[in-house]
């Protein structure tokens, strides 16, 4: 089933309104920051949010998850799982956030 991106932003936006993300398109898609680090990839194939470790397996764990690939030949996703959208997001996109790698600091 394809999906909106845009209609997949307002959801994320929606279920973390306390959260300051910022949305960039890109790819035909839309990637969603929170303090300058990818947090989601919101595209046709789905709401996918970037996960690590025990958090990646869990969220893998749901029933309809699965990791995300944009072309069928593509590679796999190893950090973002595309989430069902009959959940309950908030949680697990608090979870994507809490557990984001710290910005790189910028070069001179």
């Amino acid at each position: 089933m394809a999906h909106d991106p845009k209609a997949l932003q307002a959801i994320l936006a929606g279920c973390v309104p306390d959260q300051e993300l910022v949305f960039k398109p890109m790819f035909g898609g839309i990637l969603a920051y929170h303090a300058g680090r990818p947090l989601a990839s919101l595209s046709d194939m789905g709401l996918a949010l970037k996960f690590t470790g025990a958090d990646h397996e869990a969220a893998l764990a749901l029933p309809g998850a699965h990791r995300l690939r944009y072309e069928p030949d593509a590679p796999l996703s190893k950090t973002y799982v595309v989430l069902p959208l009959d959940i309950d997001l908030r949680p697990w996109a608090l979870r994507a956030i809490q557990n984001l790698p710290a910005a790189k600091p910028k070069r001179k």
